[in-house]
């Protein structure tokens, strides 16, 4: 590659990151402040309280985001993917060989997972509430509209998701640099005002402020991280741009326009404390009010699709490592393999976030319910972190520093904002269980089902023992397994109902590692049992999407060429009954057969042809 094109290919990731990066920390300069001085537990709006909180929200932007996101967990990719779930993918494999570690470092990851979902409701609510809101700066009689425009913005971002949001994706990047010049230019023009704002980049103001009164400091501390929040998509979005486009844009354009701002909102108060009202419009001059709400829709919207996007994902990974029953999940482009839809996802998503519009009915009232799922991934992130460093054969002194340090901040601000659970909390929470449960139950029924059917399986060689005595017929049978030896119940029940083989029988299991993508010559592996049977393993990553034709068109380098016209796929579809000794809990094991039947169809997730599908019933207790 010509340096011309890597400087084009640069900036095309750059703008890319820009435009879907940073949309949530990006719009947090909307409600930060206000909220820390405002909020559920207000703080009197003096020159100490405002120089120490923004020191406080500086130095934790510095520590949480820079320091530990950028420099440190971006170092920890797994094969270039970031995220919870591809960090926890990660950290299985380290621990591997220590059976109870890993165990304990799934739940971890899984309740990450389960708090994002919680997250990825309250984000859109509150971004799109916050920017609308500022209809009531410029006149007291919007204040009716709010909310009606609110939910209309909200219900025509989450009908278009269906279609893909490639071209949309296309006007992002210019958007988010204009709304973060407008951020740092307002900063600026604040801060000239008032520059002695500038003293509160000194840490001693931030000490000043913690120590002066423990208690109100730490249940400012709640309204604080609302700064920070959206900066683990920093380290989730990186396998789209990459670290250097990410750490690029980060320390050379956005964390001085976010800085700016939320120092130019503090020079506003020093002037006139009257101003906590709403800091970030009243820093607006009047006559740029109006583009600025709509700026501002237009930012909150883009911070509320790369959320959504998110939740995408994070459901699909969980799909493909067997946290999840099977599900639709979208291709939406033919070129960028990230980009999918998963309706049931986005219609659960759509109806949780008009719920909490209708019932917060502002963004003060949503940020009682903002940060503790937030703060919680941080917490989390730190603990799989830690097992990483420790792989990397760091220091232990740097070690223990780091990770403790990082580890007291997390834990400071995810025990603020334990205080506003009766607030409003209580929701990202709760919605964090239910997740849990979903996930672990459908994780621990798979195991089960899966070791009832290996029980039940007979060993392959009974069947071809018996090969020779059974009548053949043209053509190639394809057995769906989810078990690596033993034969298929499908080929059992073929056997015993039809008592013919084909001429080739292929036993298929399709195999999800722990990393987010395999390549194309280690998809397959064969082996030949003899008799014109063969075992098929197919790999995928857990960020890829199965498809088995696809898959089984390799097989012709193995020397076994496929026609689809004249290949059967034999589906065993399991009907799952309660055993007098259930495995877990009998609300546990409703639940697992109340998912089982919603699953979709393994052909169509698969995308085997349907009228190549034969579908064999059969009965099995866990």
């Amino acid at each position: 590659m010509s340096a011309g094109q890597s400087k084009q290919k640069l900036s095309t990731l750059v703008l890319g990151a820009i435009g879907v990066v940073y949309g949530d920390i990006g719009t947090s300069p909307l409600y930060a402040l206000k909220e820390t001085f405002a909020g559920h537990h207000p703080l009197p709006v003096v020159e100490a309280n405002i120089l120490g909180v923004l020191s406080v929200m500086f130095w934790t932007i510095m520590l949480l985001v820079s320091l530990k996101y950028v420099i440190v967990i971006m170092q920890a990719d797994n094969r270039g993917e970031g995220g919870s779930l591809a960090l926890l993918a990660l950290v299985s494999e380290l621990t591997a060989k220590r059976p109870r570690t890993k165990w304990f470092i799934t739940v971890l990851g899984i309740f990450a997972a389960a708090l994002f979902f919680g997250d990825s409701m309250i984000t859109p609510a509150i971004s799109v509430l916050s920017a609308v809101e500022g209809l009531d700066v410029i006149s007291p009689q919007f204040k009716s509209l709010i909310q009606p425009i609110t939910i209309l913005v909200l219900t025509g971002l989450f009908f278009i998701q269906k279609r893909g949001t490639g071209v949309v994706g296309l006007a992002f990047g210019p958007i988010m640099i204009f709304w973060f010049l407008c951020l740092a230019g307002f900063g600026i023009l604040s801060i000239i005002n008032s520059p002695q704002v500038l003293w509160a980049l000194n840490p001693l103001y931030a000490y000043r402020f913690l120590a002066l009164d423990p208690w109100v400091s730490f249940l400012a501390l709640g309204s604080v991280v609302l700064a920070v929040t959206g900066g683990e998509a920093l380290y989730t979005d990186m396998g789209h741009f990459g670290k250097y486009p990410i750490r690029l844009t980060w320390f050379y354009f956005v964390l001085p326009a976010l800085v700016l701002n939320y120092f130019g909102q503090g020079a506003l108060l020093l002037n006139n404390p009257e101003a906590i009202e709403n800091p970030f419009y009243l820093l607006t001059p009047a006559w740029a009010l109006m583009p600025m709400v709509l700026l501002a829709t237009a930012a909150t919207v883009i911070a509320s699709q790369a959320v959504i996007s998110g939740a995408f994902s994070v459901a699909s990974q969980s799909v493909q490592m067997g946290f999840l029953p099977r599900m639709e999940i979208r291709q939406t482009s033919d070129k960028a393999q990230g980009q999918i839809y998963v309706p049931f996802t986005n219609w659960t998503l759509f109806l949780s976030v008009i719920f909490l519009v209708l019932t917060f009915q502002s963004s003060s009232n949503l940020a009682a319910a903002y940060g503790i799922a937030v703060t919680g991934t941080m917490m989390i992130d730190t603990l799989l972190i830690a097992f990483v460093i420790v792989a990397w054969r760091w220091s232990p002194i740097l070690v223990f520093l780091l990770i403790g340090s990082f580890f007291i901040v997390d834990l400071a601000y995810f025990s603020a904002n334990a205080m506003k659970i009766p607030q409003g909390g209580w929701f990202p929470l709760g919605i964090a269980v239910i997740s849990f449960t979903v996930l672990t139950t459908w994780k621990r029924g798979r195991k089960l089902l899966f070791d009832e059917i290996s029980r039940q399986s007979v060993p392959i060689q009974v069947i071809l023992d018996s090969a020779d005595s059974v009548a053949r017929v043209d053509g190639t049978a394809v057995f769906l397994t989810s078990i690596g030896e033993g034969a298929p119940s499908s080929l059992l029940h073929n056997l015993k109902h039809n008592q013919v083989l084909h001429e080739r029988n292929i036993l298929l299991t399709v195999i999800v590692e722990d990393k987010p993508y395999v390549t194309k010559g280690n998809r397959l592996l064969v082996d030949e049992m003899g008799k014109n049977f063969f075992r098929v393993r197919i790999f995928y990553g857990f960020m890829e999407q199965p498809d088995l034709p696809a898959a089984l068109e390799l097989c012709a380098g193995w020397g076994i060429p496929f026609d689809m016209m004249t290949t059967s796929f034999f589906i065993s579809r399991a009907m799952i009954v309660s055993s007098p000794k259930p495995g877990m809990m009998k609300w546990r094991e409703r639940l697992f057969l109340a998912l089982s039947k919603n699953a979709m169809n393994a052909a169509d997730f698969f995308k085997i042809p349907t009228n190549r599908v034969i579908e064999m019933g059969t009965r099995i207790e866990i």
